[in-house]
């Protein structure tokens, strides 16, 4: 018998999250152990009207390919791939996997090369997304290899996942139209802002330029569960240094004790106490990977926990992330790389946020009672 959570998530994607309408090719995407949902999702497509394909690729094709493939193999750019994200018009993601440390080691210049054989495809669909044109989710399925990362029982996680999203409530939709509202009042501040700056007693200092550039209310309609609101920082404005709080999961490999240095825009320092190595071969895969793509402020307050998972570690209410690599086109960044990896900030013991000088948050809160809180 199949989850009816499942079945109400399917329905606040498909028509919430990527509003599918009559005739839209719809692309569904996902491992094997997410095959629940894709039904879900695909006999969700139907009903709507569109025209669902789905794609399932086993975990291990990944792995097959770094181990075995020639490297003008790695670099090869499927044209069928470029074809199709010209052609579709809403994509939706189902994320997890049997085994999340399966390349934990494969050779990390290896991942990057793969990772630039991919950058063409990521940036059309981001710019096509910028232009609206595209209409796009990923979301978690609650699966065994993600439940014992987070350290918690499938049951206990699959609870933490579906209330993550609102799920547990009769009309999800309703309570993330709210939230909407409240993270609208961020972004029309924000908006207005020319510096933010990020400062924790772990040793975060971080002073990066907004001026001009538009933040974006994320309320569940690219990824689900969401919360946050981001924006492209200008490109050489970044300064100062951060100290990640939480491990930083990228390619399947996972990084922890991250602190980048950035001087005029770009990383010039970056150490780790695990996954060093990784982490300097993604920074050095092209111009773009030492520059901020994004910035962004977690407003979920439905998830409290770290679960070395980015979709959920992102959105915590009360901390930022920050991405080098790929900036979002609709904020207004220009940065291009075949990289985007999300790294997470904890702010609720003792950080502080401040636009252009003037305290907004501390300790995870906001002072305006208006905005999203706890």
């Amino acid at each position: 018998m199949e989850d009816p959570r499942l079945e109400k998530l399917a329905h606040v994607l498909v028509h919430y999250s990527t509003r599918v309408r009559r005739e839209d090719l719809v692309r569904l995407a996902g491992p094997p152990v997410g095959r629940p949902l894709l039904v879900a999702l695909y006999r969700k497509v139907l009903e709507a009207g569109g025209y669902p394909r789905v794609e399932i690729v086993p975990d291990e094709c990944a792995e097959i390919k770094l181990d075995v493939a020639t490297e003008e193999q790695l670099r090869f750019e499927d044209p069928l791939d470029l074809h199709m994200v010209e052609r579709i018009d809403v994509s939706i993601g189902v994320w997890g996997q049997d085994n999340t440390k399966a390349l934990t080691g494969t050779d990390p210049k290896r991942q990057a090369i793969v990772s630039q054989a991919r950058k063409r495809f990521l940036n059309r669909f981001l710019e096509r997304a910028a232009l609206e044109e595209l209409r796009w989710v990923g979301t978690q399925f609650p699966c065994h290899a993600a439940a014992q990362d987070a350290q918690m029982s499938l049951a206990t996680y699959e609870e933490f996942v579906f209330q993550a999203g609102l799920l547990h409530l009769d009309d999800p939709v309703a309570a993330w139209q709210e939230i909407s509202v409240r993270q609208q009042r961020v972004v029309d501040f924000l908006n207005q802002g020319r510096e933010i700056r990020f400062v924790t007693p772990q040793g975060t200092d971080l002073r990066l330029g907004i001026d001009g550039r538009r933040w974006i209310n994320c309320d569940g309609h690219e990824n689900f569960p969401d919360g946050e609101v981001f924006t492209g920082p200008i490109e050489d404005a970044t300064e100062g240094v951060v100290s990640y709080s939480f491990p930083a999961v990228h390619g399947g490999r996972e990084v922890d004790g991250i602190r980048l240095a950035f001087r005029g825009g770009r990383v010039v320092e970056a150490s780790a106490r695990q996954g060093e190595q990784f982490l300097l071969a993604m920074l050095d895969q092209d111009d773009g990977a030492r520059v901020l793509g994004e910035i962004a402020l977690g407003l979920n307050y439905s998830i409290r926990q770290h679960t070395k998972n980015t979709l959920f570690d992102e959105k915590i209410g009360g901390t930022f992330h920050a991405a080098v690599g790929a900036a979002l086109p609709e904020t207004g960044g220009t940065n291009r790389s075949g990289l985007h990896w999300d790294m997470v900030c904890d702010l609720r013991q003792g950080g502080q946020v401040f636009v252009d000088g003037k305290l907004i948050a501390e300790n995870g809160r906001f002072l305006d009672p208006q905005w999203p809180q706890p």
